[in-house]
């Protein structure tokens, strides 16, 4: 497969894809927000900077069925073969450690620095999800309305 420039790709994916999830309307004027459910999108944005289909380099965390947090980076060589694209490693130690881990793989190495703060608002969220799951803390109800 021949390489493409990033922008291309998004111009070409960016407003059709079987990802893109449409909310709360139809058109533009009535206020359309467009969701994307791709591996790659840390913020389910149907957008340029947080497309796991058109930039060359995405970053990825997620909860496995098991509980625990997998942080999945696209490789470059592989980029352009979806299968092969991704290079995984988990995250299960104290949150401390693993916020760590999550910002040497996003900015320390000048990998996405775009992306720290939306990776690590993902990451903290997958790990208090997993938390809660694993009956370690107990989730709270949320409030319905006036009383």
């Amino acid at each position: 497969m021949v390489q493409c420039p990033d922008s291309l790709v998004w111009q070409i994916v960016g407003r059709n894809n079987c990802f893109q999830k449409k909310v709360n309307g139809h058109t533009k004027r009535s206020g359309c927000t467009i969701f994307s459910a791709e591996k790659g999108n840390l913020a389910s944005i149907s957008s340029f900077k947080f497309s796991g289909l058109a930039n060359s380099k995405a970053v990825d965390i997620s909860a496995t069925s098991d509980n625990t947090t997998v942080i999945s980076v696209k490789t470059s060589k592989s980029s352009t073969y979806p299968r092969k694209a991704q290079a995984s490693s988990g995250a299960n130690k104290c949150f401390k450690r693993s916020s760590a881990t999550v910002k040497s793989l996003v900015a320390n190495n000048y990998y996405r620095r775009d992306l720290e703060a939306a990776a690590l608002a993902k990451y903290s969220k997958v790990y208090q999800a997993n938390r809660i799951s694993k009956k370690v803390r107990k989730s709270h109800p949320s409030k319905l309305g006036r009383k």
